[in-house]
């Protein structure tokens, strides 16, 4: 097959593109190595004995005995040295074979594969929400610098960022839920249940893209572009359309990879809090049980997923201002 009427770009371009795809793969391949051998050796370090842990993870924490965990640990060969685990595991992951969960003896690409489809829907709901809020109050923020507004952002934004995910999310349960009853506290089951999780990480990331969006427009606002467009004739909004905002979604689109850190870590949290059945949630309950591969397998795809994230932030930003091209 011919590549190049696939990708009708000039050799230089095909080049760079190429470099910068290789560089990508590289970066995804250390994340998955240095995530792998560090959650097998924060695992191995916690106190307690794993193989009662996953035998209480198994039968429950009534029905657990020394006899349970002697058979797990002999099951799993938790007795052998760890660099013999370690190997173990790095040869597996060569051939992407996350191994089987010690809790459920299911294949871990199975269980991630089952809770992903929920952490993306979140995920992407999140950021659909943030960007519809934050960006659209920091623009119009930003046109009038010092107004009433802008001072009712910054001051929301503050009070927002100062606040924790989880007390965010139990203020918006005691709201919606229990004051009002218009939608579900928990649970995915139940119509509108995505709702207060996406809000609670969605007004977080809002608060910082609002003050981004806020201090590009005050900047565009200052140009002598913006001030030719208004001279010319055009209207406030038409100035904005054809001269502010692509300027305005520069910063704020190269933003959003600061804002994946703060995603990643908050669905950990917020799907914990109201129980939806992501890989975040799935994580925490492989922590209590000491499932190591599901540690491993859960904190890798996480940060493959940062990555592969990262660089659809790199490539909006190189469609959006040609200087970052490469």
């Amino acid at each position: 097959m011919d590549l190049t009427r696939l990708l009708p770009l000039p050799p230089a371009t095909r080049r760079q593109l190429a470099a910068a795809l290789s560089q990508r793969l590289l970066q995804a391949a250390l994340v998955a190595l240095l995530v792998g051998t560090l959650c097998f050796f924060m695992t191995r370090l916690l106190p307690g004995d794993m193989a009662y842990r996953i035998a209480a993870g198994r039968y429950g924490y009534d029905m657990v005995s020394t006899e349970a965990a002697l058979a797990v640990r002999a099951e799993l060969g938790l007795d052998q040295p760890w660099y013999m685990a370690l190997a173990q595991w790095w040869s597996r992951l060569l051939h992407l074979d996350l191994g089987v969960s010690q809790v459920t003896a299911l294949p871990v690409l199975a269980e991630i594969g089952h809770q992903l489809g929920p952490t993306l829907r979140l995920s992407w709901l999140a950021m659909a929400v943030s960007l519809l809020i934050g960006p659209t109050l920091g623009v119009l923020a930003g046109l009038h610098p010092g107004g009433w507004l802008d001072r009712a952002t910054l001051a929301t934004s503050v009070l927002l960022r100062a606040l924790p995910s989880f007390l965010l999310g139990l203020v918006l349960v005691l709201l919606f839920s229990v004051q009002m009853g218009a939608l579900p506290a928990a649970g995915h089951g139940d119509h509108g249940g995505i709702l207060l999780p996406a809000l609670t990480l969605a007004l977080g990331l809002a608060a910082v893209s609002c003050r981004v969006a806020r201090d590009a427009m005050v900047q565009v606002r200052g140009t002598a572009y913006f001030a030719f467009a208004l001279t010319k004739g055009l209207s406030p909004a038409q100035a904005l359309l054809r001269h502010g905002v692509r300027n305005v979604a520069a910063p704020v689109t190269a933003y959003l990879g600061v804002q994946l850190v703060m995603l990643v870590e908050g669905v950990v949290l917020v799907e914990t809090i109201f129980a939806w059945p992501g890989i975040g949630h799935a994580l925490v309950h492989a922590i209590f049980g000491r499932d190591v591969p599901m540690i491993q397998g859960t904190a890798l795809v996480l940060g493959l997923l940062f990555v592969l994230f990262n660089a659809l932030v790199d490539a909006a930003c190189a469609f959006i201002d040609p200087r970052c091209r490469p």
